[in-house]
């Protein structure tokens, strides 16, 4: 469950706001994203939804992991996320918040490590654990040959 060391996936706008994200695993499809009306025409889901998708997603491998250990009965997650966006003191839009609601079936809420798990698994999160305790996040802008034009360190 474990992705130590580092990866890179790729990003090309296409048109408009529209973003093709290329992953760094062959069996993996090609993400489009977009934004939302005025700006895009949310042809695909936006950064804030699919952080949103990214936290809640690792929140359910994690908790199927610490369940099962092996491969988890089909159908027996369901997960919803929701984000609650705010406006800064400088009106700039943030999220603000997450809520994860994790709704296992009856066959997982039986296990037999559900009490252990039930307090281990948020931990086991690389996402929700990354988010909570804040990311540093380097950025350059460099132009076609490779010229730093913009650095945030």
């Amino acid at each position: 469950m474990s992705e130590e060391g580092r990866f890179t996936i790729h990003l090309e706008q296409r048109e408009n706001y529209e973003i093709n994200v290329r992953f760094d695993w062959k069996k993996a499809a090609d993400l489009l994203l977009d934004e939302p009306p005025p700006l895009g025409e949310a042809s695909g889901p936006n950064a804030s939804r699919l952080l949103a998708a990214a936290a809640a997603n690792c929140m359910s491998a994690s908790l199927l992991y610490c369940l099962t250990k092996e491969e988890p009965p089909a159908n027996s997650l369901r997960t919803e996320a929701t984000c609650i966006m705010v406006r800064t003191e400088k009106n700039r839009l943030r999220i603000g918040g997450m809520e994860v609601r994790l709704i296992v079936n009856d066959e997982l809420a039986g296990a037999k490590r559900f009490d252990r798990c039930k307090d281990l698994f948020e931990d086991f999160c690389i996402v929700s654990a990354s988010i909570r305790k804040g990311i540093p996040i380097k950025v350059s802008v460099e132009d076609e040959k490779g010229q730093i034009l913009h650095s945030s360190e």
